[in-house]
């Protein structure tokens, strides 16, 4: 039986056209199926589908990451006031990135009745539409009013805060 040698050389090569091809291929710059190109010649659209089509992934797009964009969604003054008029509540997650305030249980002032609230502060506009407020005690969900309530006080707040900044 005779044994054959491969040399290191070969072998960095090989593997040298293999991610080329499979580079290009990717890419679209390899070869193309004869019976796509019939089905496009047949159909009456212009797109070319190989010029058109967006940009894939190949080996070399791994040194290369895409730029991601951050844009916070969160309106300042609705975020503030969430936080002051829920202050009675000890904060347990806070993101400003995502618009989400969760608090732990806590009394307001004067009262005896624990609540627990989640806002979510959804749009960038100072709107109503754009906050949502859910609250609960130990007992369970509390009434759709005292949301309400919440929900117009944290409103009422962030007008004035926003009332208060246009004045300088």
């Amino acid at each position: 039986m005779k044994t054959m040698k491969i040399s290191t050389t070969s072998i960095v090569v090989l593997l040298a056209a293999t991610l080329v091809l499979s580079g290009c291929s990717r890419l679209g710059l390899g070869l193309r199926n004869p019976d796509a190109s019939q089905s496009a010649a047949n159909d009456d659209s212009t797109a070319d589908p190989i010029n058109d089509a967006q940009p894939t992934e190949n080996i070399f797009s791994l040194f290369n990451p895409p730029e991601v964009e951050l844009q916070v969604q969160v309106n300042r003054y609705l975020w503030a006031a969430s936080l002051q008029v829920l202050d009675f509540l000890p904060i347990q997650t806070v993101d400003p990135f995502t618009g989400v305030v969760v608090t732990g249980f806590g009394a307001p002032p004067g009262g005896g009745r624990a609540y627990r609230a989640t806002v979510l502060i959804d749009d960038p506009a100072l709107d109503a539409r754009s906050l949502k407020v859910s609250m609960q005690t130990r007992g369970g969900a509390v009434s759709d009013s005292t949301v309400r309530a919440i929900e117009d006080a944290i409103l009422t707040r962030a007008r004035q805060l926003r009332v208060g900044d246009s004045r300088l």
